[in-house]
């Protein structure tokens, strides 16, 4: 147990939102379990603000995520009704299927589906008796995905109880048959919904045959949300590098599938999927794509054909240079990226990829000059492009840039730094902040002490 004046700083500390506060004030002995003004555990103060990393301190900080309130729920019921997946996941707890009696895990799992059926906004109809129309709102959710907050009546909640179902289920080991795990994940066909994810990742957790038969049935399903989730969730897969016993099977599905498929998203999906795996036809399957009409299919090709320069043919060396000169600018990215090693290629790279520097999308600028800078490429060309790239509106894209020459040790790096501009803390650790803090350090150039990503480093810094 805290003492009075840690525990009231604690409270301030959630309602404030501030979880390294939260972690310090519980490290110094400030009870978890404090109760706020309104009676209740913090810990319900940070569920009900859907505060996941203020709930995250506070549950690894020893905060009851089953003790009973008085109206009989639990913090951890109220995270359910909420229906933030992520709320859920900080406030679920170690073994959860160990630790709550089956009972009150047969009820959360009720809740869970209740509020799924009936939808969120029959559910504040119910609570408040509001007629009116809802307001509904797309809000973040965990680090990834999305889902919709629905307000009526002053009160809100979250629409992703499909995604705490899934979760709740197999937190406890519920094996819910595939069909209706899908089913419930394309109720929002949109792979950042958290409905979606939470059934793609666990699907990925069930890696047993019969699970996985049962997910690639529906690569034949008419229904192409149905066919897309599972392009998706094989994709997940390997992406995650998840061994599942399968690998040689699933490769001949995909080259089956990617022969088959019609609908140009599912089939760059598919794709996308086939590049991870190794197959005999790799090379013949991708090619047979490289013309295709749809440029998320094309721009899957390069990364299908595989990394390896020697292995190609002639015939693959032929499309890839026909996919630098592409309409698309993505496609001209993959094909550059997949020739970056060949040096036969790369002259013809570095022209296409200094002609990207000045696409009119930001993104496709910062992938070209991320490309450019870690480039073999060393002629004046490719340092010029850099430099010219510090008038980028984008800090990132800037930082690229400066990165850049500080690898070829270009004379107007001091300048680029300058030019960097000021970046959040989080990028204190990233490779090319360091990379400058080098360079700084070893030219000794004044001042003694200077600022980059609003992170101060001396040149003595252990981060150099």
């Amino acid at each position: 147990m805290g003492d009075d004046g840690v525990d009231d700083l604690l409270r301030s500390a959630v309602r404030a939102g501030n979880a390294e506060a939260v972690r310090d004030l519980l490290e110094r002995g400030a009870d978890p379990d404090t109760v706020g003004g309104d009676g209740l555990p913090v810990l319900c103060q940070a569920v009900a603000a859907y505060d996941v990393p203020v709930a995250e301190a506070l549950v690894d900080g020893g905060a009851d995520p089953d003790s009973v309130l008085p109206d009989g729920t639990t913090p951890l019921w109220r995270a359910v009704d909420g229906g933030s997946p992520a709320v859920l996941s900080a406030v679920l707890g170690r073994e959860p299927r160990l630790r709550i009696p089956e009972p009150a895990r047969e009820r959360l799992l009720a809740l869970a589906r209740s509020r799924h059926e009936a939808g969120p906004v029959e559910e504040l109809r119910r609570r408040t008796g509001a007629s009116g129309p809802a307001t509904t709102v797309r809000v973040a959710d965990g680090e990834h995905g999305w889902v919709e907050q629905v307000s009526l009546g002053g009160l809100a909640v979250r629409a992703g109880h499909g995604a705490v179902l899934t979760s709740l289920e197999w937190a406890f080991r519920v094996l819910t048959p595939v069909g209706e795990l899908i089913a419930r994940a394309v109720g929002r066909p949109d792979s950042a919904h958290v409905d979606w994810t939470a059934v793609c990742w666990t699907l990925t957790e069930r890696r047993s045959f019969e699970t996985w038969s049962a997910v690639v049935a529906f690569r034949h399903a008419p229904d192409r949300a149905r066919r897309l989730f599972v392009a998706d969730h094989l994709n997940t897969r390997a992406l995650l590098g998840l061994r599942h016993g399968h690998e040689e099977k699933e490769a001949g599905l995909l080259a089956l599938w990617a022969a088959e498929e019609t609908d140009g998203e599912v089939l760059a999906k598919v794709l996308e999927a086939f590049a991870g795996h190794d197959h005999p036809d790799r090379e013949a399957v991708a090619l047979r794509h490289a013309g295709h009409p749809d440029p998320r299919v094309r721009r899957e090709v390069p990364a299908a054909l595989g990394e390896d320069e020697g292995a190609r043919t002639p015939a693959a060396r032929d499309v890839l240079l026909t996919l630098m000169h592409d309409a698309d600018a993505r496609v001209r990215l993959g094909a550059c990226a997949a020739c970056s090693r060949d040096d036969a290629q790369l002259s013809e790279v570095t022209r296409t990829l200094l002609s990207l520097t000045a696409d009119t999308d930001s993104e496709v600028r910062y992938d070209a000059a991320t490309a450019l800078s870690g480039s073999r490429d060393r002629t004046p060309a490719v340092a010029d492009a850099l430099a010219a790239l510090l008038d980028d509106d984008s800090p990132l894209l800037r930082l690229e840039a400066a990165y850049g020459l500080a690898l070829r040790d270009d004379p107007r790096t001091a300048g680029a730094i300058e030019r960097v501009g000021p970046l959040e803390r989080d990028f204190e650790e990233d490779h090319r902040v360091r990379a400058l803090w080098r360079w700084r350090e070893r030219n000794r150039r004044p001042p003694a002490e200077w600022t980059l990503s609003g992170v101060s480093a001396r040149p003595d810094d252990p981060a150099g």
